[in-house]
């Protein structure tokens, strides 16, 4: 900022606090929002009563990438509507753009703020005699999320500091409102899939111990005594393959009732500990496969986030699969990658052989597995099924070590 700037802002620094201390009592109402509309309808009325000149407001809202119009004052804009080019550039410099029409002065900028022209924006001259529009917008594993504010005032002839940092202010309180919202939105959506996937497993359970079970027994007992009848050795084969794929199918099915147990035992998420989870669940798969070896610093997770009693069974699926599905000595880097205001990121980065892509998207399905695999199917069905029930999500990408480098992403407390 240059010593004019400075002195300007110095100037102006008592009706920016008063301006901001007035936005105090409309940001509380946003953050006790229950929706995202009535967030977007304190915001515009808190910016139109409170700002100097009585602006028109709009706030645009940005969720996984996409921008839409959530509420505005503008008579020519409705919720729904796309963004001005205005929005746009804001979105793309990621910086509080200011669109003066001529005779209007700017008398505040800072390094965070851009001064445009209607050529600028491929735009006609506006309307406006002055446009803000500043962006609060955050980055996580969903995409960004966020909103822009933009206010337009139809007279005024000098820009200062407190036409700038309280909308800043409030963009930020907006946003924060919204995003937690939408996190428990996803959060509801999330307990609802796994409500119904729930249900679908109770049905498989059912199906699988009644009528396939049965029908198991009755093959079982007559490998049984097929085996202890035949003499031929040929025929001695066939009936002990056939008695231990009934036994194999049988296992199959006693683990996929543990399952539905695991899962209607569940309990609803709360704030947890992420260190002392995680660091037990370490301890047991490192003291369990002798070839693994886990490179993990307690330290680095000390997170609280939302999620229910299973959460090590999150972990303990994802760090065995390392070893379960890798031959020879494997090593896998359990990492917390740069958390963001929302969310925690907990990776398992190993040094195997990987997952092929073209298998990427079934890993998560339950039952799935790979061709030369031989477990269940289950334990990687099952920990994303847990981690979506908490709101959170779980991919697999490439490791930097040449193995398979699988991410779970869950809510801060």
């Amino acid at each position: 900022m240059t010593s004019e700037e400075q002195s300007e802002g110095g100037q102006d620094n008592p009706k920016t606090a008063r301006t901001v201390g007035q936005l105090v009592k409309y940001s509380r109402e946003v953050n006790q929002s229950n929706t995202v509309g009535e967030v977007g309808t304190y915001a515009l009325e808190a910016t139109f009563h409170v700002m100097d000149g009585h602006p028109s407001p709009t706030v645009t809202e940005v969720y996984q990438g996409d921008l839409r119009v959530l509420e505005s004052m503008s008579p020519t804009l409705s919720p729904g509507d796309d963004p001005s080019p205005l929005e746009r550039h804001v979105y793309e410099t990621g910086k509080t753009v200011i669109l003066p029409a001529a005779g209007t002065e700017v008398g505040y900028t800072t390094e965070d703020t851009v001064v445009v022209t209607p050529a600028d924006l491929g735009i006609e001259e506006p309307d406006a005699a002055l446009t803000i529009a500043t962006p609060s917008i955050y980055s996580d594993e969903m995409g960004e999320l966020g909103v822009i504010m933009t206010v337009e005032w139809t007279t005024i002839d000098h820009v200062e500091e407190h036409h700038v940092k309280p909308l800043e202010y409030l963009a930020d309180h907006v946003a924060t409102a919204i995003n937690n919202i939408r996190s428990r939105e996803r959060l509801e959506r999330a307990r609802n899939d796994l409500e119904k996937r729930k249900e679908m497993i109770e049905v498989y359970d059912r199906l699988l111990r009644h009528d396939l079970g049965n029908d198991l027994q009755v093959i079982a007992g007559f490998s049984d005594a097929m085996v202890g009848l035949v003499e031929d050795d040929k025929t001695t084969e066939y009936a002990e393959k056939i008695q231990r794929t009934a036994g194999e199918a049988a296992d199959l099915i006693d683990r996929v009732g543990d399952l539905v147990k695991t899962l209607e035992n569940e309990g609803e998420p709360e704030s947890r500990a992420v260190e002392p989870i995680l660091t037990g669940v370490v301890e047991n798969v490192d003291t369990k496969f002798e070839r693994l070896t886990v490179d993990y610093d307690p330290e680095e997770f000390d997170y609280q986030v939302f999620a229910g009693d299973l959460l090590d069974s999150i972990f303990q699926n994802i760090l065995s699969n390392a070893a379960v599905h890798n031959d020879g000595e494997v090593a896998v880097d359990v990492y917390a990658a740069e958390p963001s205001p929302d969310t925690v990121v907990i990776g398992f980065a190993d040094d195997g052989a990987g997952v092929a892509e073209a298998v990427r998207g079934e890993i998560f399905e339950m039952g799935k597995k790979g061709p030369e695999s031989e477990g269940t199917g289950l334990g990687m069905g099952l920990a994303r099924a847990l981690t979506e029930s908490y709101g959170g999500t779980v991919e697999v990408r490439d490791s930097e070590y040449g193995g398979a480098d699988f991410r779970v992403t869950l809510d801060r407390a």
